[in-house]
């Protein structure tokens, strides 16, 4: 999943895609919230730094740590983002190679 920044349009990116059957799925504008990822970052801001006073980097990163290792604990594979959904449509996904 991207945004739309222009450099993951360039058809070298498009090229490499294609080539490696990756499928480039990009996001509306303002709609970052729709990546998976984004959402990640939020929980690890969440839980691990909202409210805090690490008082070193260190100690940040030890939270940050102990966040993760929890988190992949319990986590589960995510598969087939939504295979049917519209957005596949009006966004124009497919890689065409130049």
């Amino acid at each position: 999943m991207l945004d739309n920044f222009s450099p993951h349009k360039h058809p070298n990116v498009r090229a490499w895609a294609a080539a490696n059957e990756v499928e480039l799925v990009f996001l509306p504008t303002y709609g970052s919230w729709l990546n998976w990822i984004e959402s990640e970052f939020a929980a690890l801001r969440y839980f691990a730094l909202n409210g805090t006073d690490h008082r070193s980097h260190d100690e940040q990163n030890t939270a940050i740590g102990a966040y993760i290792r929890w988190h992949n604990a319990r986590a589960e594979p995510k598969t087939n983002f939504a295979p049917d959904s519209r957005i596949r449509t009006w966004t124009q996904y497919t890689a065409k190679a130049a």
